[in-house]
């Protein structure tokens, strides 16, 4: 059975192309289109969509609004349309706060010519939402409009104070997530304790331009400083470090300090950042510490050819997989599971107090 998609947006120019795109893959069929929000809450309650795409920046009501009815009246799986702005970025994670599954950056604005260079990660992201579980997606409330506190970040800590915050640590954690990872990491890294001994290293799949505003975001939310991580900066512990879009995150060691290494080398997976890279890494570059890994929801099996290599280096003293009962799409975390090199399967709020179980 086809994926039945309704595409919302309100230029008739890109309507068509995201309607030629999706309609070109056997998998899916488009069974109407909407040029507002008002006009796509009638289209949903005539045609029972399975996936609505949904543009951002629409008349008489905007996407963001459009959503909040949609989720309210009858969920669907919705994956948004947004611009690479600092704004498009900002109202795609308050889209994923309401509930969009996904989202696909459009490369040049509202009305984008060369949509084309997304063709593939819009029907991707489609078939992928079509088998999201929106279950626990309603069980959850996020508010990233209000932070809770305020602390210093590490760019504004002193560099002679820097350097003294670096004493030598062996253990580490690293997480891997896709579709649904925002709402999932805020879980996690808001759980995790200020005092915590590792350094935590993240890889979400997300285009340049929006981990920046992700690590913004979890950094108001969090007891530990969250950042987007840079080329050759040091490790500290209790800090999280998010893979800027578009570049591998890896670690390199040179002696007692632990660097942090970005590079733009082939997409894994399909992704860069990708998960795989990030944890043969670690496996490589320091054998002897201590790691925790997690890989959470997400479509595709990312994450599991390096959770191989991770327990091959030794001293993998926890693989934990998020539980099919809270991923939004369970494609990454039974792909790891698979491996048989899975320590905790447990749900999404049990993930931070079974990574404390195993860092000293």
């Amino acid at each position: 059975m086809k994926i039945r998609v309704l595409v919302v947006d309100d230029s008739a120019f890109m309507r068509k192309l995201i309607s030629d795109f999706l309609s070109k893959d056997k998998r899916i069929e488009v069974i109407g289109v909407a040029k507002n929000g008002q006009e796509a809450i009638e289209k949903v309650r005539e045609l029972n969509p399975d996936v609505i795409t949904l543009d951002v920046e629409m008349p008489v009501m905007d996407g963001l609004t459009t959503l909040t009815h949609l989720m309210k009246e009858s969920p669907k799986p919705v994956v948004m349309l947004s611009s690479s702005t600092k704004k498009g970025a900002e109202a795609t994670f308050i889209a994923i706060e309401r509930g969009a599954v996904d989202f696909v950056a459009k490369p040049s604005g509202s009305i984008s010519l060369d949509l084309y260079k997304v063709k593939e990660e819009v029907i991707t992201k489609v078939i992928s939402a079509s088998k999201a579980n929106l279950k626990p997606m309603a069980k959850r409330t996020f508010n990233y409009s209000h932070p809770i506190k305020r602390k210093q970040s590490i760019e504004e800590i002193p560099s002679d104070r820097k350097q003294r915050m670096y004493p030598f640590m062996n253990q580490i954690v690293c997480i891997g997530t896709s579709t649904g990872g925002p709402q999932a990491l805020q879980e996690v890294i808001t759980r995790l304790p200020k005092n915590l001994n590792a350094p935590v290293l993240v890889v979400q799949h997300m285009p340049p331009g929006f981990t920046h505003s992700l690590a913004k975001r979890l950094n108001t939310l969090s007891n530990l400083t969250v950042k987007e991580a840079e080329d050759g900066e040091l490790l500290e512990r209790g800090v999280v470090y998010i893979a800027k879009g578009g570049y591998h995150l890896k670690v390199a060691r040179n002696d007692e300090q632990i660097k942090i290494r970005l590079d733009q080398s082939s997409l894994a997976n399909g992704h860069r950042p990708a998960v795989d890279p990030l944890f043969q890494s670690v496996a490589k570059e320091l054998p002897f510490f201590n790691k925790v890994a997690v890989v959470m929801t997400g479509m595709g099996s990312d994450g599991a050819k390096g959770l191989i290599e991770l327990r091959k280096s030794g001293r993998l003293l926890g693989a934990i997989a998020e539980s099919e009962a809270t991923s939004i799409v369970f494609g990454m975390p039974k792909a790891a599971i698979e491996t048989g090199d899975v320590t905790d399967i447990v749900p999404l709020e049990q993930i931070a107090d079974t990574i404390m179980k195993y860092i000293r």
